[in-house]
């Protein structure tokens, strides 16, 4: 695909470009992204604000071209360009710009909009109360999405056996859609996850279930496959999280590793050993417990440790040190978890976007 986008690119700019949306906007049907992020994505793509309004559904989701969603609503410029998300009916998707509509504009605008309409009538073309199930995945995906109003939310929520009342939480898996479970003692509930990397959110009332996704999210970026290569929890919860959620946020796609943790893959490389025998060091209250976690000798321990110091540049005996290494391993999950968009978008903010730097542009002179 990118080296026929190369070619046409070169041929005729607009019908790289084009392609390019066509591609992008497939990407968030196969992820099954949420409305929010598929407008996010026009209005990147497009550079320019955009919004879907659905007055039968109450749906009115408005997005600054920098991606940032507006609060406001705002009036509606019959003048700007616009494709309807179903033909005849209320849906609509608008680009805040005059028209006529430039090939790649008129592009964004379709693709956005069979994008929306295959998410409206997953989530929300139902609206009797006997339809659905416990593990009915449309209706969890409405009741985690933070666009859809209260009223649509209760009414999925019923669907899965919950009321207003109700506390659940969000369960974020590995490739795998977003589950919801009612809660009955916050304390003492865990979650049955067959083996999988989870990220569990904090219990709530059921109309807060889209942070508690969000949440959940977070929290599945900071597991690990529990292997040599990759070793740590295999499920976090996000309310033990406690400051690592601000950590989270400042790794994205495009962050560079910091030095620690360029280090630690370079000693990781080293010995099949290296990466679990640092991570019970870091995740163990003594040297003595990381080696009966590790089934090792006490001085067994001891040597490894200073071959992997040498490799590190720094000790891992002394408080400053260990701290260092578990913020090298945490950096390190959240590099190789980056943000992404799993089976389940509802929640505000998906964090599949459009890269601006390299997005087809559709400015016009």
């Amino acid at each position: 695909m990118k080296e026929l986008v190369g070619r046409l690119a070169a041929l005729d700019p607009d019908a790289g470009a084009a392609i390019q949306v066509i591609a992008y906007f497939d990407r968030l049907v196969e992820e099954r992204a949420g409305l929010e992020a598929i407008v996010r994505g026009a209005a990147v793509l497009a550079d320019c604000p955009a919004r879907l309004v659905d007055d039968g559904r109450r749906v009115h989701i408005e997005v600054e071209a920098n991606g940032r969603r507006r609060d406001d609503v705002t009036p509606t410029d019959p003048a700007w360009l616009s494709f309807p998300a179903v033909p005849g009916g209320l849906q609509t998707l608008w680009l805040e710009r005059p028209g006529p509509a430039g090939p790649v504009e008129a592009m964004v605008l379709e693709r956005a909009a069979a994008a929306a309409r295959a998410v409206l009538e997953r989530t929300r073309g139902r609206t009797s109360e006997d339809h659905g199930s416990a593990h009915d995945p449309a209706s969890v995906e409405v009741v985690l999405d933070a666009s859809a109003p209260e009223e649509v939310r209760l009414q999925a929520a019923r669907r899965l056996g919950l009321d207003r009342a109700t506390l659940a939480r969000a369960v974020a898996l590995e490739d795998s859609p977003a589950r919801v479970e009612a809660v009955v003692k916050p304390e003492a509930a865990t979650s049955q996850v067959g083996g999988r990397r989870a990220g569990i959110g904090p219990a709530v009332p059921v109309l807060d279930l889209p942070s508690s996704w969000a949440a959940a999210r977070v929290a599945l970026r900071l597991t690990a496959e529990g292997t040599a290569q990759d070793p740590g929890p295999r499920v976090v919860h996000a309310d033990q999280m406690g400051g690592l959620a601000v950590l989270a946020a400042a790794v994205g796609p495009g962050t560079e590793p910091v030095p620690d943790v360029r280090a630690l893959e370079r000693a990781g490389a080293t010995a099949p050993w290296m990466l679990a025998t640092l991570e019970a060091v870091a995740s163990n209250p003594s040297l003595r417990a990381a080696a009966t976690a590790l089934t090792m000798h006490h001085s067994t321990l001891q040597d490894r440790l200073v071959h992997a110091e040498h490799l590190l540049g720094w000790s891992v005996h002394d408080p400053h040190g260990r701290l260092r290494l578990q913020l090298a391993l945490t950096l390190r999950r959240l590099h190789r978890h980056r943000p992404s968009s799993p089976a389940t978008h509802s929640q505000a903010g998906s964090s599949t976007e459009p890269a601006s730097s390299s997005s087809p542009s559709t400015n016009r002179t």
